[in-house]
């Protein structure tokens, strides 16, 4: 029987990574403090350090940084154009092979 899947919050991640980036405790330790795996502290630990800029972002930087929706619903047009013209060409089509 498996194990059900722990989900951590964002918190206890932030203060599991920033204990690994104070060095005081070895992950070994850290692991054991918290009930984690050791790999599982080095990626929080790894992300934190990645991601720390974020904090400190202005607002306009970090809404330029998603992605533009009119772009992305352009794409998503083109796209439902394209399969409704593949699904009207497959239909005319007779062979039995091409409706698969």
């Amino acid at each position: 029987m498996k194990r059900p899947r722990r989900n951590h919050a964002p918190k206890f991640k932030a203060t599991v990574a920033l204990a690994a980036i104070r060095g005081e405790k070895t992950l070994v330790e850290l692991a054991e403090q918290y009930k984690v795996h050791p790999n599982q502290i080095g990626q929080w630990r790894l992300e934190l350090l990645e991601r720390a800029a974020e904090v400190f972002a202005t607002a306009a930087e970090k809404r330029d940084a998603g992605p533009d929706v009119k772009t992305l619903h352009a794409k998503i047009g083109q796209l439902a154009l394209e399969n409704d013209f593949l699904a009207g060409a497959l239909g005319r089509i007779g062979d039995a092979s091409a409706k698969r």
